[in-house]
């Protein structure tokens, strides 16, 4: 019996983390968003199919099926839509690239990890629990540490990036790109060498 149809199959999920809606724009919780756009401008595609609760376009890079989604959830809830994509497309844990920001880095800084524990990002938190796996590799992307301690930590995650700090992130996009591209040839030890600060 022939299939009808079949679904495409995606070597690679490249979630980007933020909140939807105008209210969060650039804001430094939207990082992943910001740069999954940035990233989907040099591919020369766009993200706008609403599909999987959150945003979507797929692109073939060096022959190569991926999927590029962001969630529109609200970041503590961002799993539900990367376990949606993975289960409709039998995506594995470990073909899911996550890009988000962290605090404990510099802004323009950023570290990739094959795997590993949320770090307390709700985002990354609720991926882990709705994949039940902490084994995908992420970009965490440095926003900057709290201005004092006793700031409260969400409103420092809430709060704008500064035009020269926009543009320190948005410069980023390149080295995540590159780091896709190494990714889906199984190459992420070499994109740690090259961009871990």
């Amino acid at each position: 019996m022939v299939a009808l149809f079949s679904r495409p199959q995606f070597d690679l999920c490249v979630v980007g983390l933020g909140n939807p809606g105008p209210k969060y724009q650039n804001t430094r919780h939207n990082t992943g968003f910001i740069l999954m756009e940035k990233i989907a401008d040099q591919l020369g595609v766009k993200i706008d199919r609403a599909r999987f609760q959150g945003k979507c376009g797929s692109v073939q890079i060096n022959g190569k099926k991926v999927l590029l989604l962001m969630p529109q959830t609200f970041m503590n809830l961002s799993g539900h839509s990367v376990l949606e994509a993975c289960n409709y497309y039998q995506i594995p844990p470990e073909k899911v690239l996550v890009i988000f920001d962290d605090i404990s880095l510099e802004i323009g800084k950023m570290r990739i990890r094959r795997k590993g524990s949320h770090g307390g990002h709700n985002g990354i938190r609720d991926i882990s629990y709705c994949l039940d796996s902490e084994a995908f590799p992420r970009i965490k992307v440095g926003i900057g540490k709290k201005p004092d301690p006793r700031y409260d930590l969400a409103d420092w995650v809430l709060s704008r990036f500064t035009e020269s700090e926009r543009r320190r992130i948005e410069e980023l996009a390149e080295p995540c790109l590159d780091t896709v591209q190494l990714v889906l040839q199984d190459n992420i030890g070499e994109a740690m060498n090259r961009y871990n600060s």
